[in-house]
């Protein structure tokens, strides 16, 4: 392996490590800034499509309004398997997420989900941004915490 793709592949990881960490502090305009302006951003639930998103314009209004319903996320990210070409790349992000959100009648209610993001990624000006993100919610678990 070059020492360009490792500087890439490394480039890459910062990358999607940044995403998750904007995510939990809720910075949705500081994380737009990780994708390309023509951002292709999908999100399936088990095998159905519930979001498809085109551009960063779109992408910040539909973050924010997920951002507003959510007390706190906590973000962890697993394997990143990378694949580099010169300027692309497409890569595989295993994370698992948590939120918490109000429940009914003063109650919070957890959520836990395993994610695979599937990215295609290019270098725009010695930077590496986000150009297509697909999210594959694979379980999903929701409780009602005690209080």
């Amino acid at each position: 392996m070059s020492l360009e793709t490792i500087q890439a592949k490394l480039e890459l990881r910062e990358l999607v490590d940044a995403y998750a960490t904007l995510t939990d502090e809720k910075r949705i305009s500081d994380q737009m800034l990780l994708f390309t302006p023509d951002t292709q951003f999908k999100v399936y639930m088990s095998d159905q499509l519930v979001a498809n998103v085109s551009g960063t314009a779109q992408l910040e209004e539909e973050f924010n309004g997920h951002v507003s319903l959510v007390k706190r996320y906590f973000s962890l990210n697993g394997q990143h398997v990378v694949n580099v070409d010169g300027d692309t790349a497409t890569g595989v992000v295993f994370s698992h997420i948590k939120m918490l959100r109000d429940g009914e009648e003063g109650t919070e209610v957890l959520t836990d989900y395993s994610v695979q993001y599937h990215d295609v990624y290019v270098r725009q000006n010695e930077k590496w941004l986000i150009k297509e993100r697909t999210s594959k919610y694979i379980f999903v678990e929701a409780k009602v915490l005690q209080s």
